[in-house]
């Protein structure tokens, strides 16, 4: 509305001035009146074609680059930065002195970033502008329409014009290379593991396809032939007398989390679980009980993998119910001799009663606790609370691995340590 008044005002007052001067030439005549009100007249037209610029038509391509290569669908991982070039192409022949570009990027939550630069068009009326975005987060972007404006030598007027080159990306969350996790080959310790044992994958003599190196191959697992082509190191994959089964169990109760911080690492755990089992061939299923029951059955095709990855972008902490009476309502995916690990921060009788009920079903609960940050810091009270359950859980053979940050659980599952 200010823009919109500014502008009659402006408009009026060049009126003011014209109508001035051509009274000054009618009364007053000379050469002087009359240059005057001729100068007028050609800074009139360039103001008044201004309009037709070529600006309103601008047409252009975003790309973007995170350092490595060119994206299209491909997502990122949290917390990298993204490179944004925009080449912008105007119509028409009228001169321009300059075209300020602003971009935005808007998140799945609503955030949004603006983006604002510049640039002088050369000979073919083109130019380019390329920013960095800060750190992104888990999630999805989309970028609005683009804005480019230019105003006169005057700088009275400005002039606009939009496209839309908005390519939708991903930001999946952070995960750990999880090389080795011997208790899940050998059978957990606890009172299913017999069962478990039956249920666990076996391998045959019949080749599968390549995979990558794991750090204890044997010399005769190696794949030469695939070494050598890639340059890296590769492994042959065996095929499986039968898929172990594997479900991830993402807590996603609201009043189990202190901050956004401690969400996004059971988040990125959850995700490092999942890469984990879909590396080493296994039946993978994901158990996600928010606002909306949501649950994937154990897969071990790469379309399960992409949708469980997908489902991870978009997760937010927004259940309702703690961490056992979402199992309840989840039990159904867990068939007999599973391994189900829960991702929770919770503590106490929830999670006992939770592990005894997933013991009582014939499958084998593990769980991955996330500290809380007096633990992190090494409270005495927070010592004494937490080893109450904890010691309780493992007197009763549950294996239970704690860690504070994500460069953690690997340190946790390869060692054995809980």
């Amino acid at each position: 509305m200010l823009t919109a008044k500014a502008t009659i005002f402006r408009w009026r007052l060049i009126g003011f001035l014209y109508i001035a001067s051509l009274l000054f030439v009618l009364f007053q005549g000379g050469k002087t009146s009359l240059m005057l009100f001729c100068i007028f007249n050609v800074l009139l037209v360039y103001l008044v074609f201004g309009r037709w610029s070529g600006i309103a038509q601008v047409s252009g391509e975003r790309r973007l680059n995170n350092g490595a290569s060119t994206l299209t669908e491909q997502a990122l991982v949290a917390g990298t930065r993204l490179e944004v070039n925009i080449d912008v192409q105007l119509p028409g022949i009228w001169p321009i002195p300059y075209v300020l570009v602003r971009d935005r990027l808007v998140a799945q939550n609503g955030n949004s970033v603006p983006f604002e630069a510049s640039f002088v068009p050369n000979y073919r009326r083109a130019g380019t502008i390329n920013y960095m975005t800060p750190p992104l987060e888990r999630g999805v972007y989309h970028f609005e329409s683009t804005e480019c404006s230019t105003r006169d030598i005057f700088g009275l007027f400005e002039h606009k014009g939009t496209f839309q080159s908005s390519i939708p990306f991903s930001v999946y969350p952070r995960t750990a290379a999880i090389r080795e996790w011997r208790q899940m080959q050998r059978g957990f310790k606890g009172p299913f593991s017999t069962s478990a044992s039956r249920s666990s994958s076996k391998e045959t003599t019949q080749i599968n396809g390549v995979r990558e190196y794991i750090y204890g191959d044997r010399l005769s697992r190696i794949h030469w032939n695939a070494t050598a082509k890639t340059g890296q190191w590769k492994s042959k994959e065996f095929e499986r007398e039968s898929l172990p089964r594997m479900i991830v169990m993402l807590d996603r109760y609201l009043g189990a989390y202190e901050n956004k911080g401690q969400f996004e690492l059971a988040v990125s755990a959850a995700a490092s679980l999942l890469d984990f089992g879909f590396r080493r061939s296994t039946a993978v299923g994901l158990i996600s009980v928010g606002s909306k029951h949501e649950g994937y059955a154990p897969n071990a095709s790469a379309d399960q993998r992409e949708l469980m990855l997908k489902h991870l972008v978009r997760v937010q902490a927004d259940g309702e119910q703690p961490l056992y009476r979402a199992l309840r309502q989840s039990g159904s995916l867990a068939g007999g001799g599973s391994f189900v690990i829960i991702v929770s921060p919770q503590t106490g009788e929830e999670t006992i009663r939770a592990m005894e009920w997933l013991s009582r079903s014939g499958v084998v609960p593990v769980l991955v606790h996330l500290k809380r940050e007096e633990e992190t810091r090494g409270s005495k009270v927070s010592d004494i609370r937490s080893g109450e359950w904890l010691r309780l859980l493992r007197r009763s053979g549950f294996t239970v691995y704690t860690i504070g940050k994500l460069q953690e659980l690997p340190e946790a599952l390869e060692g054995g340590r809980v």
